[in-house]
């Protein structure tokens, strides 16, 4: 009975001592005179591989989060962990606060989440970690207001990533093409003009900086790209409008619609699928580390 309780502490300790680790980094904004938390999800390769230099997903998270999210809410709170091991991948979870949509506010100086994203949070996991610095290494992805951001970022930038997803995307600012409630127009006033502005006020933003409205960038830029919706979620119309505008102008991308809403049960089991699409662009990009022998 010893043995076999000394075996198993013993696999038990191998098991943990292969699992990846969490480092929690602080990343300054001179552009916002902040500094935010990111959550950094390493492989367990990473410590022993010391040569290696690996690709990284900057995983995004929706509106009401924060950096932790994707480690706090999903059910399986070792999801990530798994993914980073399985696809010896660096998964970065940045912070974009509540209502940023990842964009640079036009009336907030104080919330410019493009900028931060895009111009001091990637060269900071850079300088602290072994990564591939260009953009055949790095994939971009997120859920709802992530999906936005993810997918505008990508469109903007494509000079800095290989590949962008969105779950359950908001893809759209503009309330103009659907009927709001009384409720909806409540919420949007307290919560989105402070940070995106009026669309009455200033139309052309909402219109120009809405992911909806990407598609011709998106087929210029050439990058793969992976989108999904639950058919039970209230942003599945502006999904499948995605999805027809890049079909009409003949833009390569991968799109699902599978059971399930707007809710972490059904993250939970995108995010596999849209990792494993992105380790396929990794490969093909030659800066997929092998997994090592045990």
């Amino acid at each position: 009975m010893r043995s076999l309780l000394l075996l198993t502490c013993l696999l038990l300790t191998a098991s943990y001592a292969r699992a990846a680790q969490v480092d929690t980094l602080s990343i300054p904004s001179a552009a916002m005179h902040k500094t935010y938390r990111a959550a950094v999800v390493l492989p367990a390769s990473y410590a022993k591989n010391k040569k290696a230099s690996y690709p990284v997903l900057y995983l995004l998270h929706g509106a009401w989060g924060h950096f932790d999210n994707w480690l706090r809410k999903t059910p399986d709170k070792q999801l990530l962990h798994r993914l980073a091991d399985q696809y010896n991948l660096i998964i970065v979870n940045p912070e974009g606060e509540t209502f940023s949509f990842y964009l640079d506010s036009p009336v907030k100086a104080d919330s410019q989440f493009e900028t931060y994203l895009t111009k001091e949070i990637i060269p900071a996991i850079d300088q602290a970690y072994r990564t591939v610095r260009d953009w055949r290494g790095r994939v971009i992805t997120g859920l709802s207001m992530g999906g936005f951001g993810a997918m505008y970022l990508s469109a903007r930038h494509p000079d800095l990533y290989a590949a962008a997803g969105s779950m359950s995307g908001a893809l759209e600012l503009s309330s103009a093409n659907r009927k709001a409630t009384p409720d909806e127009i409540a919420w949007r006033n307290k919560n989105l003009v402070p940070i995106i502005g009026s669309e009455e006020q200033n139309p052309a933003f909402f219109s120009t900086n809405s992911v909806i409205n990407m598609a011709d960038q998106m087929h210029k830029n050439g990058l793969a790209l992976i989108l999904d919706c639950g058919v039970d979620d209230g942003l599945i119309e502006i999904n499948r409008e995605m999805h027809r505008r890049l079909v009409y102008n003949h833009t390569p991308h991968d799109y699902t619609e599978r059971p399930g809403a707007h809710t972490w049960e059904y993250w939970q089991t995108a995010l596999p699928y849209q990792v494993q699409f992105f380790g396929q662009v990794l490969q093909a990009n030659g800066v997929a580390v092998p997994t090592p022998a045990r």
